[in-house]
């Protein structure tokens, strides 16, 4: 078996199976985004506490890379310091699960919920610490 068995292996099972999937009562912040062009749409609830991302849940639907992905950045963002979610790259999230040479048009797909996140991080930052707002909303942006 290869490497690309193993991370297909592990995207069907993040699919069909994932992680942190559901909603979190009173979350501190929600976001909602969609990709139009596969039809993914996802909500992304976080509970933050002394700027930790305490618990971090997603619901939704979405196509197998759209779940995977979304499953493995909860994971890796449980935990994570509001500045260290911050920090997490595309790369982060695409290395995790063989992705690196995803087709252009699964890029969307693989990145709606680093999208979502970032957001629902800029929503929250907005409302609780205003001087890291503008750059947040520009990472998020640039994404895509």
């Amino acid at each position: 078996m290869d490497s690309r068995d193993i991370y297909h292996e592990m995207i069907v099972d993040y699919s069909r199976n994932p992680a942190n999937f559901g909603r979190l009562e009173n979350p501190d912040v929600t976001h909602h985004d969609a990709n139009p062009l596969c039809g993914d749409s996802i909500d992304m609830d976080l509970k933050i506490d002394d700027s930790v991302i305490s618990d971090v849940k997603f619901h939704g639907r979405g196509c197998a890379i759209c779940m995977a992905c979304s499953s493995v950045l909860t994971e890796i963002t449980k935990g994570k310091t509001l500045d260290d979610a911050r920090s997490i790259s595309k790369n982060d999230v695409l290395e995790e699960l063989g992705l690196e040479r995803l087709q252009a048009i699964r890029i969307k797909c693989a990145l709606l919920s680093l999208k979502t996140l970032k957001m629902a991080l800029y929503k929250y930052i907005t409302e609780h610490m205003t001087e890291d707002a503008d750059s947040l909303k520009d990472e998020a942006a640039g994404l895509y």
